[in-house]
């Protein structure tokens, strides 16, 4: 029987991310087989009993996965709660029948594309930088670029002590006073578009995710969602190659 990590157990599930869980371990909120969990423990499952605020914790069955897109409208964490009383992007999906958690992040300031799911595996899969799945955000500015700037944000670019990889970044669009710049990511470093936009010296008036991979955002209102079709998440499910074994 196959051992794996407590933090994977509950993104296994569709409760919560992996870094959010290794909180809650931290913070003494799980339990197994009736006694506190310690973050890096391993369990095996439909053996260990796992427990988080006193309710069991089991696996979704693959008949309930599901995922589905969300307009995020700026001022929202992709967080499921909140200590410091900022809007959580839950409060937007108060009627969602089913619990889902976000894949990935968006800051509170950006806006747009952001999918949630309760499938662990899709989840992970997405947000590890190795599976390549574009994040593509259009980034409006504070005045027009300069050819300078823009060859130094294509540029390898280190940031916080990490070498980034160099970024597809090109203007699709000028108006009075303003730019949009497309940016493909396939990292997503903590505030990264933000950091690497003031290392060149441009200006954030606007930060929307606009797609993930073929995944569009298109005409979704915002605070809206809708269930990704099954066409989609076959797409997500191969572009990210999903089936390999990834226990830790």
């Amino acid at each position: 029987m196959e051992k794996i990590r407590l933090q994977k157990y509950f993104t296994d599930c569709g409760v919560m991310s992996r870094r959010r869980a290794e909180k809650e371990i931290a913070d003494g909120n799980v339990k197994v087989n009736g006694e506190v969990a310690v973050v890096g423990q391993t369990v095996i499952q439909d053996v260990d009993t796992v427990e988080y605020n006193g309710k069991i914790i089991r696996k979704c069955d693959e008949d309930k996965k599901i995922c589905i897109m969300l307009n995020k409208p700026r001022g929202f964490i992709t967080s499921l709660s909140d200590d410091r009383g900022r809007k959580c992007v839950t409060e937007l999906l108060r009627d969602f029948p089913e619990r889902v958690y976000p894949i990935g992040r968006l800051d509170m300031y950006s806006e747009g594309l952001l999918l949630l799911t309760n499938d662990g595996e899709l989840a992970n899969a997405l947000t590890h930088p190795r599976h390549g799945v574009a994040k593509i955000y259009h980034v409006s500015t504070e005045g027009i670029p300069t050819d300078s700037q823009m060859v130094a944000l294509r540029a390898p670019m280190t940031i916080d002590g990490y070498s980034l990889l160099p970024v597809k970044s090109e203007i699709i669009g000028r108006s009075a006073g303003s730019a949009v710049i497309e940016m493909h990511l396939y990292e997503g470093r903590n505030r990264q578009i933000r950091k690497m936009c003031d290392a060149v010296g441009i200006k954030i008036r606007r930060l929307k995710r606009v797609a993930i991979g073929d995944i569009i955002l298109g005409d979704l209102e915002k605070g809206k969602y809708r269930y990704l079709s099954d066409s989609e998440i076959e797409y997500l499910k191969k572009t990210a190659k999903i089936g390999g074994n990834e226990n830790a």
